[in-house]
């Protein structure tokens, strides 16, 4: 939900009218609306970039995840690894568009933990992987996009940790 959302429900169930503190936060929120649509216009028209270079970059580090044994070893589980990245860089896109880590959150990071070591997939190299996306992700943007993005790459990264 987007702030101005959470503003009305919020102020509905109290059956009242928006404080001026909440009238503030959408204020401060519709400001950013022309960033918040660039940063995500950049990393959604430069997907397959960004995941080739992070891909990349994560094989480089850690080439024991696609040599015999490891967890992205073959074909199909590289794929379904490149698959992934496609799928957090979108998350991470719909965080900064709302300006909120909670579609994060409800979308993508509650029980992600549990379900990377029910596959035995290990989270720490997961880690390593969104931060290899989040690099390729903000080298394509300005300094202030990017420090209005990184945040949304650290809150999975940290709930991966």
């Amino acid at each position: 939900m987007t702030v101005i959302s959470q503003v009305i429900l919020q102020a509905d169930d109290e059956l009242r009218y928006p404080s001026s503190g909440e009238l503030k936060s959408i204020s401060d929120f519709l400001q950013t609306g022309v960033q918040r649509t660039r940063i995500v216009a950049i990393l959604a028209e430069n997907e397959k970039k960004i995941v080739q270079e992070a891909t990349k970059q994560l094989w480089q580090k850690r080439p024991d995840f696609i040599a015999p044994g490891g967890n992205a070893y073959g074909e199909r589980q590289r794929a379904l690894c490149i698959r992934d990245f496609g799928w957090y860089l979108r998350l991470i896109t719909y965080g900064v568009l709302a300006g909120d880590i909670e579609p994060i959150e409800k979308i993508g990071i509650i029980g992600v933990r549990e379900m990377y070591n029910s596959l035995g997939v290990p989270v720490p190299g997961m880690v390593e992987a969104i931060n290899s996306l989040k690099k390729a992700s903000l080298d394509l943007l300005s300094s202030e996009d990017a420090a209005a993005a990184a945040p949304y790459f650290d809150y999975i990264i940290q709930a991966m940790s």
